[in-house]
């Protein structure tokens, strides 16, 4: 399965949560892993590049931190650039071949889950705050799973760390054997 798995950390060689669970999936067959700011940063958006990576993969990982209740800024602008490429402006070219593509995401953090509670200090369940892209791939008809989630990412020592890539592995593990690729036109 040719798995992409972007990943949207503007720290990520800092990034003690991120980096397991990249190495984690590292072990497995049909996975390949774009660091997307080492790619990007500070540079445009290479939407040429972009849409031929999407459309050559089964299935897409969007792997990044929540930073003040969203993903980063490059995730934002990659989505604009690309997704407004794909199914605004070439569509029959590209987001129509496009959909079908299973989307995963996959976020962590800083705080603890009881935070992303009513009752807790940022209100909403960390899975609310993801619904901006769970309404994208909706509309691309990108077929959603439910996303992995990891909290108190910069907090974790060494045994959870190994746990939380174990984790992720068997996660991604499930999420390519429960959901298909859907039929995309060439």
């Amino acid at each position: 399965m040719n798995t992409k798995i972007l990943v949207f950390h503007p720290n990520f060689s800092e990034s003690r949560a991120n980096v397991a669970m990249v190495r984690a999936a590292q072990m497995m067959n049909g996975i390949e892993i774009i660091d997307m700011y080492a790619q990007y940063a500070g540079k445009s958006i290479d939407v040429e590049l972009e849409t031929a990576r999407l459309l050559a993969a089964e299935r897409i990982v969007l792997q990044f931190p929540v930073q003040w209740y969203a993903s980063p800024a490059l995730l934002k602008q990659w989505l604009d650039d690309v997704f407004t490429s794909l199914y605004y402006v070439n569509y029959a070219e590209g987001g129509q071949r496009l959909e079908g593509t299973p989307l995963l995401v996959a976020a962590t953090a800083g705080n603890q889950i009881d935070a992303y509670t009513p009752t807790g200090l940022n209100f909403f369940a960390l899975e609310t705050l993801l619904q901006p892209l769970e309404a994208t791939a909706y509309r691309c008809k990108l077929p959603w799973y439910p996303p992995f989630l990891a909290y108190r990412a910069n907090k974790l020592d060494t045994g959870e760390l190994a746990t939380l890539g174990i984790s992720y592995r068997e996660h991604l593990e499930r999420w390519r054997h429960e959901i298909s690729p859907g039929l995309k036109s060439n």
